[in-house]
């Protein structure tokens, strides 16, 4: 396997939380499951310990006795975090979860070549996938919600930020990378009426050959369904809980009465479906789909592209402002009523760090990389991955670069700020899990308690 491949599965193993390349390894080595630890009703398996573990070491990290114990405090953590939000009430909305869930794949897939090579390398579609993650990512999203929950009322002053960075040890001030700031102007290609009747007309096809029983739904799926994460699958996107799908989906499939019934044509924000009810329990339901996307004309991406090439020409002649220019004609709903301003959804500013851009944006980074300030690129070919790849024509413009340098209170105060909140968190969460120790249910395997020094004392009566 290509070294890029493998970076991008162990990126997907931290992304989904624990072991998606775990199960190949699994299979040869034989190994017997057994409980570790377990807080209310939550349990640890000796197999998630290892899993994580795996996953450490795909990473170059070292994988010894003392690594399990820190990966099995953490899970403790995790765990006492999910018993507690059951326990309150605190929940995270299914729907949620699968947003969170297709960005997730889509980053990762987008990383590793295609939704294709995903499914390749792990032998599964990625509506499978998706399925046996889900209750992972619920729980670790829930704990997120729950710790947020626990620390939602710590404020921080200016001068405890100030006292904060003071008392830092010289050798431990952190050097900063050099910093972008960006804007781009996007332009989507107009789908025609005529290329949103061809795909409805080809669906319709579609379907009849399935009513007239020429063709079965599932095959039909495999051969002609646009819906990379299903069509491996015959379509079939497994067991979802009403409020998962968008709604026009969901309409289509509640007015289905008997299992096997198949949908008219419908539209949703992705393209044209058909859905089939395979079985349905209250809320809940199995199904199957086809999806036909309509595909954007060579004349359509022609005219975007002129479109956007004059837009830049006047820009560059001083007609309007990249500002300007961007709130009233880009079609990127993100960044458009910023001026064109990108927002980094990690950090939540508009500076993106150098050596982490290409993971979040590939493109970016290699037009980044020859650009000086105030220099705008020549409209290029863009790929929206965190819009189903969704594609289009852009102009980007380098706002501003930052120079590598040590952390100090002028520049980076938002940084240090951040550092000395999460030191405060650190304390009213370690103060949490000391009162909530004492009034959980904990268990934790003997060999681990004669083996593991804990920061917490887990078993404290």
């Amino acid at each position: 396997m290509k070294r890029r491949k493998l970076n991008a599965i162990n990126h997907l193993i931290l992304l989904l939380i624990c072991c998606l390349g775990f199960g190949s390894a699994a299979n040869s080595q034989k190994v017997i499951d057994k409980i570790v630890a377990q807080i209310g009703d939550e349990i640890i398996l000796l197999s998630d310990i290892q899993a994580q573990r795996l996953n450490l070491i795909q990473n170059g990290e070292e994988g010894d006795q003392q690594t399990d114990c820190g990966i099995l405090e953490d899970f403790l953590f995790e765990k006492l975090l999910v018993n507690q939000a059951k326990i309150d009430s605190v929940d995270v909305p299914d729907e949620m979860v699968n947003q969170e869930m297709e960005r997730r794949i889509q980053h990762i897939a987008s990383q590793i070549g295609s939704i294709e090579q995903l499914e390749e390398f792990y032998g599964k579609p990625v509506a499978k996938i998706k399925a046996e993650f889900f209750e992972m990512i619920k729980k670790r999203m829930l704990a997120e919600k729950m710790q947020d929950v626990i620390t939602e009322n710590v404020n921080i002053t200016p001068k405890e930020v100030e006292k904060f960075y003071n008392a830092l040890p010289a050798d431990s001030i952190p050097d900063i990378n050099a910093k972008l700031k960006l804007a781009q102007i996007v332009f989507y290609p107009k789908l025609s009426d005529a290329d949103k009747e061809a795909s409805q007309s080809k669906l319709a096809d579609i379907r009849e050959e399935i009513v007239n029983n020429e063709i079965s739904f599932s095959s039909a799926a495999s051969i002609y369904s646009d819906d990379p994460g299903s069509r491996g699958d015959g379509g079939n996107l497994g067991w979802q809980t009403r409020g998962n799908m968008v709604p026009e989906f969901e309409a289509a499939l509640f007015n289905l009465k008997e299992p096997n019934q198949i949908s008219e044509v419908f539209e949703t924000q992705y393209g044209f479906h058909i859905v089939q009810l395979i079985e349905r329990k209250g809320d809940n339901y199995k199904s199957r789909h086809i999806l036909i996307t309509p595909k954007i004309s060579r004349s359509a991406m022609t005219k975007a592209s002129n479109a956007i090439d004059s837009l830049y020409r006047q820009i560059r002649l001083g007609n309007i402002t990249f500002t300007e220019a961007a709130r009233r004609f880009s079609d990127d709903e993100n960044s458009k009523y910023n001026g064109g301003q990108i927002v980094n959804p990690y950090s939540g500013d508009y500076y993106w760090d150098i050596n982490n851009i290409n993971e979040i944006d590939p493109q970016m980074s290699q037009i980044a990389q020859t650009m000086q300030v105030g220099d705008i690129s020549s409209p290029g070919l863009y790929i929206n991955y965190m819009e189903q790849n969704k594609q289009g024509i852009r102009i980007v413009k380098l706002l501003s670069r930052t120079e590598p340098h040590v952390a100090n209170l002028n520049t980076d105060r938002q940084l240090i700020e951040m550092a000395a909140m999460a030191k405060k968190k650190q304390r009213v969460i370690d103060k949490w899990i000391a009162q909530k120790i004492n009034a959980n249910f904990i268990l934790i395997d003997q060999e681990y308690q004669d083996l593991c020094s804990f920061k917490y004392n887990w078993l404290k009566k």
